[in-house]
């Protein structure tokens, strides 16, 4: 298994079948789990730079799912699809990852928030059913840069979302300019 740190905090490993990305991230754990549990915040963040999500249907529990299209900056549209396995507030979120319900392709996630004081070190590791859809995704589609990407956007939103004066909902108080 080979490890790097880009200097920017964000490290990655990789084995076979696998991709280990982490991130230390400047908010409270609980504001950091929050932002993946409800989907008027997983829109606002979710995906690499320039794309964009549509939700079809969302329910956070485990059996549920999250039926959604990611808009790539060029135009393509990608169906996904996120069944919730394991939900443990707000340490832990297993999930399976496919492009629908039956994918036989999917892959298997699990994310842990460590709290590191007021920050949270993020660990995301995916796991490919098989070294060829691992390289596939790592090759075709840049797994490891999107994921860095989906997490440094989740940091980005989250920052906003911890500063003084902003709703939960991201919007300003009445009266308070962001």
């Amino acid at each position: 298994m080979a490890t790097t740190d880009d200097g920017g905090g964000a490290a990655r490993t990789t084995a076979d079948r696998e991709v280990v990305i982490s991130r230390e991230i400047d908010a409270p754990r609980e504001l950091v789990f929050e932002a993946f549990t409800q989907v008027r915040h997983l829109s606002r963040w979710w995906g690499p730079e320039g794309f964009t999500t549509t939700t079809r249907s969302f329910a956070f529990r485990v059996g549920g799912a999250w039926d959604f299209v990611m808009h790539g900056p060029d135009g393509t549209d990608y169906q996904e699809w996120i069944t919730w396995r394991e939900i443990v507030p707000p340490e832990r979120i297993e999930l399976l990852h496919g492009e629908s319900r039956d994918d036989p392709n999917s892959f298997e996630s699990a994310l842990t928030f460590e709290a590191a004081g007021e920050r949270t070190r993020i660990i995301m590791r995916t796991l490919f059913p098989t070294k060829e859809l691992r390289d596939e995704a790592v090759e075709k589609y840049h797994a490891i840069e999107a994921g860095e990407q989906t997490l440094n956007n989740l940091a980005a939103y989250v920052a906003e979302l911890a500063r003084p004066g902003i709703t939960p909902d991201g919007a300003a108080p009445k009266g308070v300019e962001g």
